[in-house]
Formats: structure tokens, sequence, C-alpha cells
């Protein structure tokens, strides 16, 4: 389903230390969509990502320390929420989320209100391994069953969302670890919105390093299952009055 003429959408995009990259992003993505507001949370870099994303014509917020990617979307999604927009766009800083399936997730939007762009669903090689695939399957497993249809990719970070689940994550984003991804979609199912998965091609780092070692995937999956547990026995009764009163 298109999007009304008069609806807003706010793509944001969380970076920290991305300043060899910031730039290509932000243009990639007027590319894909001009006209659409962009939103860069520097988190707290140390480098000239702010200033860079600036110079770029993005908004720009800064975070005067690291919160993490959860910590930045919070503050990404509370200025949609105070300046009203109606659909958030995450898109990662680093260039692995290909703007040009925006269309395709703000569009998924005409059935859900979290829609996640999903590496194993059938678009693209992407492969994970080892432990980190363990986890990866674990989890898409149980929200899979929460969700009441198939996940396979709730560890993405390439999603959209519709004003209810901004109202909602703009008071209760997580900012723990995995609690971006994992956390963030048990918050939305456990208070009512529906999330869907549309099928993605994501592209490999071209700029800075990532975490690859047989013993950081194997913290992964240890932290990826606490993590899930977590989320399971937290309850969100705020998150539910804020879901109210967006539908009201």
């Amino acid at each position: 389903m298109p999007l009304r003429p008069d609806e807003r959408v706010l793509v944001v995009i969380p970076a920290w230390n991305e300043a060899g990259i910031i730039a290509t992003t932000i243009a990639e993505i007027r590319a894909s969509r001009p006209g659409l507001d962009l939103l860069v949370v520097d988190d707290g870099s140390g480098d000239d990502t702010a200033d860079i994303a600036e110079a770029a014509g993005a908004l720009v917020a800064r975070l005067p320390f690291n919160l993490g990617v959860g910590g930045a979307m919070r503050a990404g999604y509370r200025y949609a929420l105070r300046e009203g927009y109606d659909v958030v766009v995450q898109i990662d800083a680093d260039g692995q989320h290909d703007p040009t399936y925006l269309d395709t997730l703000i569009e998924g939007l005409g059935e859900a209100d979290v829609v996640i762009g999903a590496r194993f669903a059938g678009e693209g090689s992407y492969r994970a391994t080892g432990p980190r695939r363990w986890a990866m399957w674990l989890l898409a497993g149980v929200l899979s069953r929460l969700a009441r249809t198939r996940l396979t990719d709730v560890t993405s970070g390439f999603r959209a969302a519709n004003r209810r689940a901004v109202a909602v994550f703009a008071d209760h984003y997580p900012a723990e670890y995995l609690g971006d991804t994992v956390e963030s979609l048990v918050i939305a199912i456990r208070v009512g919105c529906t999330v869907r998965q549309v099928p993605v091609e994501m592209r490999p780092r071209t700029v800075g390093q990532a975490s690859q070692s047989p013993l950081r995937a194997t913290v992964y999956l240890a932290r990826a299952v606490v993590a899930l547990g977590l989320a399971l026995v937290r309850r969100w009764p705020a998150a539910t009055e804020t879901l109210g009163q967006e539908k009201g």
C-alpha cells in the first residue's frame, strides 16, 4: 500500500564513528528517495561523523556520549513523535542496508505496524554461520511464534515503523545489547503491534571493521539467549497505555 501524499517519512541513521561512509550513505538515500527527511543520530562519535553528516544535508542529533544503537534509535523515535512523522525507517550508517528497498519496507506498513528487512527470506546471498547463525535461528523461531507469522531475521536493524509503533518505541525502545532488535520486537508484539518481514539483500561493510571471531560469535549466542529471556519476562504496562492512546 503506497503512502498517502500527506504522510511524512523520517529516515533515522544511528552512527558511531562512521566518518568514512556516512556521506555516501546519505547520498544513496537521497538518490533512492529524494525529499525524505534524514536524521543522523551521532552516538557520541570521536570522529567527524556529525560534521560530515551536516555538510551532506542531514539533520543531526549529537548525543554527548555513546549509548549504543538502542539509545540512538530511542532519540530518533522521540524526535519523530514530537515532530509528527507518520513513518520512521532505520538505516544503518555503515552502508550495509540498501536504500533501494525503502519503498518495499514502507509499503509493507499497509499490513503491519513494524516491517523488518530480512536477509534470510529468499533475497540475496547473505550467510551467517556457527554460533551466530544458531542464535539467529533460535531468536527467529521464538519470535515467529509470538508474532504468529514466519520471521527469519529478527536481529536485522533495517526496519520501518508506523505511528502506532513509533509512539511505543519513543518511550520504551530498549538500549541494552540486542534490545534494539530482539527486545523491541517483543515489546511491539506484546502491546498489540503487528510485525511482518519483507525480503531484502544486504551488502558487506566496506568501511570500518566488523566484529567477527569464533569467541565473539559464541558470546553473541549467550547474550542472545539472555536478551530473549529478559524480553519475554518483562512487563510493559506503560507501553500498552501508550499504544491505546495512539489508537484513540
